[in-house]
């Protein structure tokens, strides 16, 4: 697991209700992790056969993916349910790039700004062990979304890798 990554929105100063644990994806929140971004997919219509990040053979073991000492991906709980998460590793392929990786929230978590400070969190992380820019993908009709990215700084750019998600019309990046 990312070593020397703040584990808590309040280690870097960010709010979040009392309610919640923000905290490192272990390999028991695989199963539970992998149900919310099935479920998110499904409401916008996000389909595996169409090529996007609910179609990742890894996806039941989401934890395993981030075992390289500069990636990282959080998981929200609250009342022991997993209600969303969010992650960063490197981009292959490209020195000094990370990528913002399966941000996902049930309805509980959204319009309460914790996928704002998600995000932060995981930028800062990135800046923390040196990476320069933070890609992402994702599609046009999660508008939410792109409002977010785009209030964090985020500019539209050119494809960059070979993340397996060429649905994803839409790519970002951000200079950390």
């Amino acid at each position: 697991m990312a070593k020397g990554s703040p584990q808590d929105l309040q280690e870097l100063g960010l709010h979040k209700p009392a309610s919640l644990t923000v905290r490192l994806i272990e390999p028991k929140d695989n199963l539970a992790i992998a149900e919310v971004i099935r479920r998110v997919s499904a409401e916008h219509s996000l389909s595996a056969d169409a090529g996007f990040s609910v179609a990742d053979a890894t996806l039941d073991h989401l934890s395993e993916q981030y075992t390289h000492p500069h990636a990282a991906y959080w998981v929200i709980e609250k009342d022991g349910s997993i209600l969303g998460g969010g992650g960063v590793a490197p981009l292959p392929g490209h020195d000094g790039v990370c990528e913002l990786q399966k941000m996902y929230f049930l309805p509980a978590l959204r319009g309460k700004g914790i996928a704002k400070q998600l995000a932060i969190q995981a930028m800062e992380t990135a800046r923390e062990w040196g990476y320069q820019r933070c890609y992402l993908e994702t599609t046009a009709n999660l508008t939410a979304a792109i409002a977010l990215y785009q209030s964090l700084g985020f500019t539209p750019c050119e494809r960059m890798g070979n993340t397996g998600h060429d649905s994803c019309e839409v790519t970002m990046i951000k200079t950390l």
